[in-house]
């Protein structure tokens, strides 16, 4: 059993460990899918969008300090250099940030959560850009 840092608990263990990070990421990903505001974001992603889900998942519970499994399976994120080719501009990076909020929202996450959530999202959605606008 991993050892627990009660005074500092990770972001993995404060959302509450994978079935809600499953929650949060399958509420994205049918968002993304229900939401004419996301059409942009969504046509970037294979149909079914199974192995996204599940590599979004496999991400965020290393990201969040949980089980680094994206790095056991795939190695280095390297997130930059893999969505290089998906041209990804404001209001792709903005889509994406709407869509994550709406669904910590629908999930109910404390506010104090999803605006800490949000601004570690901001940053690295921000630095995803590869296009002007």
């Amino acid at each position: 059993m991993p050892d627990t840092d009660t005074q500092n608990p990770t972001l993995y263990e404060i959302i509450g460990g994978e079935t809600r990070l499953r929650e949060l990421v399958d509420r994205f990903y049918d968002l993304m899918q229900l939401e004419p505001e996301f059409a942009g974001i969504h046509a970037m992603h294979p149909v079914p969008n199974d192995s996204s889900r599940e590599k979004l998942f496999m991400f965020l519970s290393g990201w969040m300090g949980g089980p680094d499994l994206f790095v056991e399976r795939y190695g280095h994120p390297r997130l930059r250099a893999r969505h290089l080719p998906y041209a990804i501009g404001t209001s792709e990076r903005d889509q994406w940030l709407r869509a994550m909020a709406w669904a910590l929202e629908d999930l109910g996450f404390d506010d104090e959560l999803r605006v800490r959530l949000m601004n570690s999202f901001f940053q690295t959605a921000d630095w995803m850009r590869n296009k002007p606008n």
